[in-house]
């Protein structure tokens, strides 16, 4: 079964908005990627999904090298320039800039990074294959930088900040929790 883009299905997922960065066959680019995941702590391991015919994954696969910027809440025109037009056609790096935009150079691939994003990950791809219509890349992060803001979010094709917060079950709830897992406990013999 399929789960369409813009579906009502495809809808329900959060996600935070990854700002993919890369520079090969079609110059340097930014695309706005919703399926941006770290997957490993120990080495930092960060899975993204692209489309294969986009500039990003055609860079990626000449490169073999990403930068990972998780975007901050105040950077939603980056997120909507970045995801709303194609690399091949259009110089996005190009037109933030023009912007106001900043980028700046990665110590450790050949790509620009963004400004001001909550994470920058510099990522050398350790994995690639194609899943249904969508390539994941697999990057060993070789450089991280953090910075003390927010992340933006996505959902149901709209920007969201982080709010509020929900709080884990009370005391009681988990006292309780801790029973019945034991009383469901796994015995292998």
């Amino acid at each position: 079964m399929d789960i369409p883009y813009g579906s009502n299905e495809a809808a329900k997922f959060v996600t935070n908005v990854g700002l993919i960065t890369s520079d090969g066959p079609n110059g340097p680019n930014v695309m706005a990627v919703e399926w941006t995941h770290q997957i490993a702590y120990k080495p930092g391991l960060i899975a993204i999904s692209v489309h294969p015919a986009d500039a990003t994954a055609e860079n990626i696969q000449a490169t073999k090298e990403f930068g990972v910027n998780i975007a901050a809440e105040d950077q939603n025109t980056i997120s909507s320039i970045a995801g709303g037009s194609h690399g091949q056609r259009v110089d996005k790096v190009g037109v933030l800039k023009e912007l106001g935009i900043e980028f700046y150079d990665a110590k450790k691939i050949k790509a620009p990074m963004v400004k001001g994003a909550v994470l920058n990950a510099e990522c050398k791809v350790v994995f690639s294959k194609d899943f249904g219509d969508h390539t994941l890349f697999i990057g060993e992060a070789v450089d991280v930088s953090i910075a003390d803001k927010e992340p933006l979010l996505y959902h149901g094709g709209k920007y969201f900040k982080v709010g509020e917060h929900v709080t884990k079950p009370g005391q009681e709830t988990m006292d309780k929790i801790k029973i019945l897992t034991e009383k469901h406990a796994k015995h292998f013999d």
